[in-house]
């Protein structure tokens, strides 16, 4: 059984994740910071793609000691394993996601990533090779959720949560609105990659929850799957 997906993003009122350089910008408070760090929290899971981990250098673990606290004592990790999806081995090895905070690394590659730079990073994550040019996201799934992880929480970036979508893995997505514009048509959104050809192909979403947080809304969907259409 493949992990239940859920996506959360920030993002301007115009949509975007960061400035068009990938420059990280603070868009929501104290607030949605805390609600982010419960969410993780209550997944076996962290994901993002190489190039979040590249431009903002995270280390995807559970920031609230209130929170650790509570994953310790219902018997889980301190913090949730962390996923890479790198189908190249670009990783660096101090990147800070595999070496800040305990627990499970793992680094998602496909088959033609350099074998020097793989074998370089495994004392730091265990590696799963899927896909010949890039990872193949659905036999990932495959692999986390044969491993145990049933709920996983992807932060990012647009070109994997697109990839997720495209690939129909992905069950609800959380998305904070803040009050800026930040503009430029190569700025980083929600889903980037190629894009759907036909509207038949987009995924639809159903709204669960919007409330105002700040000076900001968080807006709470449900992806519908082509059965439930």
């Amino acid at each position: 059984m493949r992990p239940y997906v859920v996506v959360n993003v920030a993002m301007s009122a115009d949509g975007k994740l960061s400035t068009r350089e990938r420059r990280q910008v603070r868009i929501s408070g104290k607030q949605d910071f805390t609600r982010v760090d419960r969410l993780k929290a209550g997944c076996d899971a962290v994901m993002v793609g190489i190039g979040t981990v590249l431009a903002d250098d995270p280390s995807l673990t559970v920031k609230g000691e209130d929170c650790r606290q509570h994953r310790i004592d219902q018997g889980f990790p301190e913090h949730p394993a962390r996923i890479i999806v790198d189908s190249h081995a670009r990783i660096p090895p101090n990147a800070s996601v595999l070496n800040k905070g305990s627990g499970c690394r793992i680094l998602a590659v496909s088959e033609v990533a350099d074998p020097v730079k793989v074998a370089a990073l495994k004392p730091y994550a265990t590696v799963i090779c899927t896909g010949k040019e890039e990872v193949d996201l659905a036999a990932l799934m495959d692999e986390l959720g044969a491993r145990g992880i049933r709920r996983l929480m992807l932060e990012g970036g647009g070109e994997l949560i697109a990839g997720m979508m495209k690939a129909g893995l992905v069950d609800e997505i959380y998305t904070f609105i803040g009050n800026m514009i930040i503009a430029g048509r190569n700025a980083p959104t929600l889903a980037d990659g190629e894009g759907f050809i036909v509207e038949a192909e987009f995924p639809r979403l159903s709204l669960i929850e919007m409330r105002r947080i700040e000076q900001g809304v968080l807006l709470h969907w449900k992806v519908e799957q082509p059965d439930q259409l």
